[in-house]
């Protein structure tokens, strides 16, 4: 990995020609994603088979999965990992019903009630990635947050395999029924997308409002171009992972949660920030002991021998905390001698772990938070995925005669003010009859 030296003051470009992302480009994707989507939309179900059988490998014989796979796959789960997915669902819908937002009913005066409820979506279709890994934790994450929001229709999409019969991957499966989630179609990249959001008929696959979930550039272009036909979680781009670090910290548990997220992707971020030249030096031997024993030593050695991951040193844990703000990653870890020091100070991150015993995988998988998060710099202003994802804030007012009738005279100076009479005559009109 590359080494950089960075001191302040910390500006933006300062930090993203330093530390830049992977090269990857969603207009370009989109030039290739737009026809894919025009296919679907056109032809439905002949498109969805052609693309399964172009980009998949296989054509798939039921796009919509039945029943009896999804309880045979739950049936063949291994107990292991069926109790290592109960216990993931048990406590990420633990933390999802505790952040379901409370409604209010708040009187401004005598007969003037103005009230906010939360009302999920109606439908949401769910994507579950399928490429170089297989994410029965996406399938929790997803749904488990729509669940607990109250959406009453689930749909998940996750690709078509050639080793499985054209079905999507058994874990994928029997997660779904884990969840009593019985709506799953094997499709996969774009073509999910377009799917969930036009429809298709002949398998009566109705259109959805909201489709959320991780996956490729594709699929991320795909999001951008039905923006507005559907509502969308996020863009999701290459994982990232940066750790605020200083001498206390274990270079071999640091190394290994560089590590745990380069094994992603190629394009993935794996950016350690310390103000101790030692632990760099500690680190890269770790990583050169650690990487040669990991089981996707290929893709882990792109990722960290890639523009996007570093190691970056400091002056202080001050400017460390500003690098990592204006950074600001997907996944931050805080692995000092005082982590709870620095956290009322980190404004921009998707989601912070504190203490060489909270790494990334943790939250991947148990911890109960949810792992789908902003990544290239969306921390800046947007959340993951969780509860509030799936729901709407709708206010409601109800005034009383009286209630009005105190105010009407303001609402009319508000109205004349803004060159809109007949918004004070709506309102006064109902005190003069007309008159």
């Amino acid at each position: 990995m590359r080494v950089v030296e960075i001191s302040g003051p910390i500006s933006q470009d300062q930090i993203r020609t330093a530390l830049p992302r992977a090269s990857v480009s969603v207009e370009k994707a989109l030039e290739i994603v737009t026809p894919l989507i025009q296919d679907i939309k056109t032809n439905s179900l002949a498109a969805v088979l052609a693309q399964a059988e172009r980009f998949d490998g296989v054509r798939p014989e039921h796009v919509r999965v039945p029943q009896s796979q999804l309880d045979r796959a739950l049936y063949e789960l291994a107990p292991d990992l069926r109790a290592a997915i109960q216990t993931a669902i048990e406590r990420v819908r633990k933390v999802s019903e505790a952040a379901v937002p409370k409604g209010f009913d708040l009187d401004l005066a005598q007969g003037a009630v103005v009230s906010q409820r939360y009302v999920p979506v109606d439908s949401v279709g769910l994507y579950v990635p399928g490429g170089k890994a297989v994410y029965p934790s996406s399938v929790v994450m997803n749904a488990v947050a729509a669940q607990a929001a109250g959406v009453p229709r689930i749909a998940i999409a996750s690709p078509p395999q050639k080793e499985f019969g054209g079905l999507p991957h058994p874990a994928i499966l029997a997660t779904a029924a884990l969840l009593g989630v019985t709506e799953v179609y094997a499709i996969g990249g774009a073509a999910a997308v377009a799917a969930f959001g036009y429809g298709i008929k002949e398998i009566d696959l109705a259109p959805v409002r909201m489709v959320t979930g991780p996956g490729n550039i594709y699929v991320a272009a795909a999001k951008r171009a039905l923006r507005g036909l559907i509502g969308i979680d996020s863009e999701a781009g290459p994982t990232e992972i940066l750790i605020i670090a200083d001498k206390s910290a274990n270079p071999a548990s640091v190394a290994a949660d560089l590590i745990s997220q380069a094994e992603h992707d190629e394009n993935a971020a794996a950016v350690l920030v310390t103000d101790s030249r030692e632990l760099i030096t500690a680190v890269q031997r770790e990583l050169d002991i650690q990487v040669a024993n990991t089981s996707n030593i290929d893709r882990v050695k792109v990722a960290l021998a890639g523009v996007q991951s570093a190691l970056v040193l400091v002056p202080d844990l001050e400017i460390a905390v500003a690098v990592s703000n204006e950074y600001a990653t997907e996944h931050l870890e805080i692995q000092t001698a005082d982590p709870q020091a620095l956290l009322p100070k980190i404004t921009n991150a998707g989601a912070i772990f504190l203490g060489e015993y909270s790494p990334v995988s943790l939250g991947d998988y148990l911890a109960g938070s949810n792992h789908v998060l902003p990544t290239g710099e969306q921390a800046k202003f947007g959340p993951g995925l969780g509860v509030h994802t799936f729901l709407r804030p709708q206010q409601i007012i109800n005034y009383s005669r009286s209630a009005l009738e105190s105010v009407v005279q303001q609402l009319d100076t508000f109205a004349i003010a803004e060159g809109l009479s007949a918004h004070g005559d709506a309102a006064k009109i109902r005190f003069t009859g007309g008159n």
